[in-house]
Formats: structure tokens, sequence, C-alpha cells
């Protein structure tokens, strides 16, 4: 069997540590993501493709797959003439990373307000401070709601 896309070694090493730590993923789920990146023609890499290129056990594979899949960073397909299934990089995976980004700024804002109002201390250097950080949360929340819809 060979390889149905070619790969960089040294994105691929980027991408597997930037998506590991960015998507809090296990490294071989990391491997299996970041090689599924450079699928760029969408033709699909299927299960036993993935046990082959990153030397990895069928049980550590299907585990991994499992995760990408339960997160949806990734879909698979069944082409009509195979029973093999094919795995792809969802195309949704921008807006669903956005989306996860915003409600955590948003969770964190209200959190913030729930502190500031059971807070008996008044003090106005915090006031400011807090005052400047929400400030920077509601822009943020504001720019990235703004790509969502685009997206």
């Amino acid at each position: 069997m060979h390889k149905s896309i070619e790969v960089d070694e040294k994105i691929f090493q980027d991408a597997v540590k930037f998506y590991g730590t960015n998507l809090n993923i296990p490294p071989l789920a990391s491997k299996i993501y970041a090689y599924l990146i450079f699928d760029f023609e969408k033709v699909g890499i299927t299960f036993d493709e993935f046990v082959e290129v990153l030397s990895a056990s069928k049980s550590s594979v299907s585990t991994s797959i499992s995760l990408l899949l339960n997160s949806q960073l990734i879909i698979d397909h069944n082409k009509i003439d195979e029973r093999k299934r094919y795995f792809f990089i969802n195309d949704e995976h921008m807006k669903i990373r956005f989306e996860k980004i915003l409600q955590k700024l948003q969770d964190e804002l209200k959190l913030l307000d729930d502190l500031n109002n059971f807070r008996k201390v008044h003090d106005e250097h915090y006031n400011e401070k807090l005052s400047i950080y929400k400030a920077l949360l509601n822009k943020n929340i504001s720019n990235i709601q703004e790509s969502i819809n685009k997206l």
C-alpha cells in the first residue's frame, strides 16, 4: 500500500505539536488530524493507511479516530462501491473551533460579572482593570462572532 497523499515532514511535525496543544488531543489523534490536513484534494484516508503510515496499532488508531469523530474534528464517508470508511477533515472545523473559543470567552465574562456582583470590597483600581479586561473580551467576542457568521 502506498500513501494516498504527499506530506511535508516538517510541516506535519509542526501541525502535530500545534493541534495537540490547541485542540487538547492526545499525540496519535493529533497525528491523524495533522495527516488529514494534507488531504488537499479530499481523496479521504482509510483506517488501514493510518495504521501503516503512523506505525500505530489498530486499537490505538480506532480510539483516536473515535475521539476525533466525537469532537467533530473529522468526518467519515463510505464510498458506494466499497466497505472501507474514508476519513476527512470536517469542513466545519474552523467554525466549530471558534464557536468553542467564543463560548469560553462568554463563560469567562459571565463568571467575572458574577464574581464582581458578589464582591463586597470596593476597589477603584480593580474595577478599572476589570472594565478594560471586559471591554477586551467583548471586542473579541464581537470579532469572533462576526467571523463565525462569515464561515
